[in-house]
């Protein structure tokens, strides 16, 4: 029951208020299926075909799979729970609790790799959990195939791999890693991982040159720390911290040390790179789970329950559009706490902007024009609604968009969008501007210029190896 109501408040929160930023992006992917792309592998973007075609190409339809994904993950949490001695109800109670964190609820909100991500990391350690206490070593091969499925969405799960590793160097048991099944599941993982490994291979491993872009280095570490709070959520911080020190203390539960002690490892790795808080999200969740195990009194439950529901209001008002866009924007706290659903706003918006300065053209210019984005989520925007506004196709030199297609050799009218007008200019004989985006509500394409450039001073095969480019934004 508890997985349905996370499908049902999901699919109630998933056609509003508008695409994420990379669902965007994912739905242009999925227009042109590969083995692999710039930044990611190949498992989201075909999820996002297949969404299209079974469901619609609609806001709702795209979000079908991260919402049965996630909930699966919430039922695994209680899994864990029973391999560490929870009883049916607490089980289900430990369920109830991880599905009122941060991590679950960002996870199946929106079509992303993290909502393969957070299923993969928590079955694995479900799994490995349950290898340790049964002593079936034959499970080594599921626990590949699931680190397999997961590398086909997101190279993160990598370091779950190093960390799990690293656990059971530092708090064992070491003989697990002599087991000819553990070998045999690495083959397992290699062997479903490698459409993507071998694409990487073959285009210079692009995702090392992503992973730099993404790393923010020790400036970053306050963030990650600050992180580690956020991404389970204040009320259900301290659970996960229980869980974590009963891991490392509990006699009965010294054969799955491995988890805390992938933990501590990775952590602290992660802070000093500056990496993303969210990286540890998979392995807090676990931690959460065993934390719900000690909840053995009706006190302690009551608690757990109450500490629940108000990190789910919380979460829930940061993540999911449980007010309209115009109340986060109206108020100084809500503005903070709903920061990442402005990123779901204001792309119809964006469409009808650039329109307006296509419309402006003579007709002649018009007729040959195309529309150049400096980024994916301008470029996927302007896919998904530039067609309502009769809008050219839209071209982006960012990571694999720049693959999609570029321009052909005999246009030399581009209207451009969000770029750096002194580099961009450079590539053409003038470009004139022709005004800034504005919403009615924080977005960060704000203030960005729009102009119309014309003349290439190189064939456009040469500008677009100029143009291209790796990173986010």
């Amino acid at each position: 029951m508890v997985t349905v109501a996370v499908v049902v408040v999901f699919l109630a929160f998933a056609g509003g208020p508008g695409y994420y930023v990379d669902e965007l992006y994912f739905r242009v992917a999925g227009e042109h299926l590969a083995w692999g792309y710039v930044d990611q592998p190949l498992l989201v973007p075909l999820l996002a075909r297949l969404q299209i075609v079974l469901f619609g190409d609609s806001l709702t339809a795209i979000r079908v799979v991260p919402a049965l994904l996630t909930a699966v993950s919430v039922l695994v949490t209680g899994l864990i729970a029973g391999e560490l001695g929870a009883g049916r109800r607490l089980q289900v109670l430990t369920a109830c609790v991880c599905a009122a964190t941060l991590a679950t609820l960002a996870a199946g909100h929106v079509l992303h790799p993290t909502a393969v991500d957070h299923l993969v990391w928590i079955t694995a350690c479900w799994l490995v959990i349950r290898v340790l206490r049964t002593g079936d070593e034959r499970l080594w091969l599921a626990v590949g195939a699931v680190v397999g499925v997961g590398l086909l969405a997101k190279y993160l799960v990598v370091l779950l791999v190093v960390a799990l590793a690293a656990g059971l160097l530092v708090a064992g048991p070491r003989r697990v890693l002599r087991s000819g099944w553990l070998l045999g599941g690495a083959g397992v993982a290699l062997l479903i991982a490698s459409p993507g490994l071998v694409w990487q291979a073959a285009h210079g491993w692009p995702q090392f040159t992503m992973a730099g872009e993404m790393s923010a280095g020790p400036a970053g570490a306050v963030n990650f720390l600050v992180g580690q709070v956020l991404m389970i959520g204040p009320f259900l911080t301290p659970v996960w911290v229980i869980g974590l020190v009963a891991l490392l203390r509990r006699a009965e539960w010294r054969p799955y040390r491995l988890v805390a002690a992938a933990y501590l490892v990775v952590a602290p790795l992660l802070m000093l790179l500056g990496a993303e808080p969210r990286y540890t999200e998979g392995l807090l969740t676990v931690l959460v789970a065993a934390g719900c195990v000690r909840a053995a009194t009706l006190g302690r439950r009551l608690w757990l329950g109450a500490a629940a529901v108000l990190n789910g209001v919380l979460a829930a008002l940061m993540v999911l559009p449980v007010l309209s866009i115009a109340t986060y924007a109206g108020n100084p706290v809500l503005a903070v706490l709903g920061e990442e659903q402005f990123g779901e706003t204001g792309w119809p918006d964006l469409a009808a902007q650039v329109s307006a300065v296509h419309r402006a053209l003579p007709a002649d210019e018009r007729r040959r024009a195309v529309v150049y984005a400096q980024n994916y989520g301008e470029a996927g925007a302007l896919a998904r609604y530039g067609g309502a506004y009769g809008l050219p196709r839209t071209y982006s030199a960012q990571n694999s968009y720049a693959d999609f297609g570029r321009p052909a050799d005999d246009v030399d009218v581009v209207v451009a969008v969000g770029v750096d007008r002194a580099s961009f200019s450079a590539l053409f004989d003038r470009c004139e501007a022709r005004g800034r985006l504005t919403f009615d509500v924080p977005h960060f394409e704000e203030g960005k210029e729009l102009l119309v450039c014309r003349g290439p001073r190189l064939p456009w095969e040469q500008t677009w190896q100029r143009l291209r480019w790796t990173g986010t934004f």
